[in-house]
């Protein structure tokens, strides 16, 4: 009887969330209704919403990708808040891709050299751990979501492409070429016009993935003809991983193909939403609704970028500050672009916190507007940092602190009930303050 009454308390307690969700300005949940309109006179066929994020393994994974995968389950948390419709999410990277050039933070440049054009999935592993370099970052790409739990399914390009997932889809593109062509020459430039084409041939003997002109598009039976470098002449069926998509027409055959709901993207792409959309219909099937975002600068102002290794990595930021401290610089107006730094560090983790103590005081609509209700998907814990960071990082400046017993010993002043086991974020926090000051305060220090 008292489970009855608690499940039913539970139960109107959600719906009236939900009611407030229904009108919360927090970003997520105003995407999210762009998401559930899509589905206002009937439910999905596929029985199913479909969140995608796309990763390109150029380099070594980067920190945008472990905020476009938060920032999109931030989404699906709230879409699942407002709607029963079940969801899913994909992660999915373009490792067919060719390698266009050497990125400058792996080891064995010479040997990648060798492999340029080549598809990531068939360059060998410079670091000598997995079968190929495409291998090796989508397993970076995979530890580093797992670490953070992220709720998600991988597919690979390579996979995709030659298990015959894409085959149905690729087979239309025959069938539409002309039209998907129209699409995309009227964003070329003249002399690109000339030899472009929607299909790229992977060359059956270099294995190199090949810019070439079609001779022919054959809808009868699914085939390209064209010739290679050395002028020989070559016919390939589009299927089984012979032949993969321009990145352009790649991307909205993908929506096509999966199904795609949602995908957001930054703002370099947004010129080409209208190209991916069109391309997508004309496969048959409606586009997804988007979110463009403002891209990562670093400290000189300049784009975030995977293959140069310019800004914080995931490992870095982690190394002076909590996931938490992260997720919270992600969640922050996406659309405006952010100086991503070790300087941003301390105040994120402040502001993260003070975020964390107005919850438990705040209303139901508060709450759904505060970062922390998002970062932790509504259970949100209690912050036990009785110590700012910036408090912290004075103090072991001040010390000189080499460990964080060091700073225990002030807190204490400071605190005297405050210990390791009663204040785990105090304590994580000590440490990383001790950490920060030596790498960054100490060395720059003058007497």
């Amino acid at each position: 009887m008292r489970q009855g009454a608690a499940e039913k308390e539970w139960m109107r307690k959600m719906s009236d969330l939900r009611d407030v969700a229904m009108n919360s300005k927090a970003w997520p949940f105003e995407e999210a209704r762009a998401v559930l309109k899509r589905y206002e006179k009937a439910p999905p066929e596929k029985g199913y919403v479909l969140f995608e994020t796309g990763y390109g393994p150029s380099g070594l994974p980067h920190i945008g990708t472990f905020g476009e995968v938060l920032r999109t389950t931030m989404i699906r948390n709230a879409f699942e808040l407002i709607s029963d419709i079940p969801t899913r999410l994909i992660c999915f990277s373009d490792d067919l891709d060719g390698m266009r050039k050497v990125p400058g933070n792996v080891p064995d440049q010479e040997m990648l050299q060798e492999h340029l054009q080549k598809p990531l999935t068939s360059v060998p592993d410079p670091f000598g751990t997995h079968d190929s370099f495409g291998d090796h970052n989508n397993a970076m790409l995979r530890r580093f979501l797992d670490t953070f739990g992220f709720d998600y399914e991988f597919y690979s390009a390579t996979e995709f492409y030659k298990s015959g997932q894409f085959d149905e889809v690729l087979k239309r593109a025959v069938e539409q070429y002309d039209a998907i062509m129209k699409v995309m020459l009227k964003s070329l430039r003249e002399e690109r016009r000339q030899t472009y084409s929607i299909f790229l041939p992977i060359h059956p003997e270099t294995g190199r993935v090949l810019y070439v002109p079609m001779k022919e598009v054959n809808a009868s039976d699914y085939t390209i003809t064209f010739d290679d470098e050395d002028g020989r002449e070559w016919t390939l069926p589009v299927t089984g991983g012979n032949v993969k998509l321009q990145w352009k027409p790649d991307f909205g055959a993908r929506w096509a193909a999966l199904g795609v709901d949602f995908e957001m993207y930054g703002k370099d792409h947004s010129t080409n939403t209208p190209i991916y959309d069109a391309i997508c219909k004309i496969l048959g099937t409606p586009a997804p609704a988007h979110f463009t975002y403002e891209l990562f600068l670093d400290d000189q102002g300049q784009k975030i970028s995977k293959s140069s290794g310019n800004g914080i990595s995931i490992d870095e930021w982690l190394s002076y500050a909590s996931t938490e401290s992260l997720s919270y610089f992600m969640y922050l107006k996406p659309k405006t672009a952010k100086r991503m730094y070790f300087d941003v560090i301390p105040k994120a983790v402040d502001e993260y916190h003070q975020q964390l103590r107005a919850y438990h005081t705040q209303d139901a609509t508060q709450q759904l507007a505060n970062p922390v209700h998002h970062i932790h998907d509504g259970e949100v814990p209690v912050s036990t940092m009785v110590v700012s960071f910036a408090m912290l990082l004075n103090l072991a400046s001040v010390s000189g602190a080499e460990d964080k017993e060091t700073l225990w010993g002030f807190i204490r002043r400071y605190a005297p009930e405050a210990s390791a086991e009663t204040n785990p974020d105090l304590d994580q926090a000590a440490g990383f303050a001790v950490r920060y000051y030596n790498d960054f305060v100490k060395p720059n220090k003058t007497f």
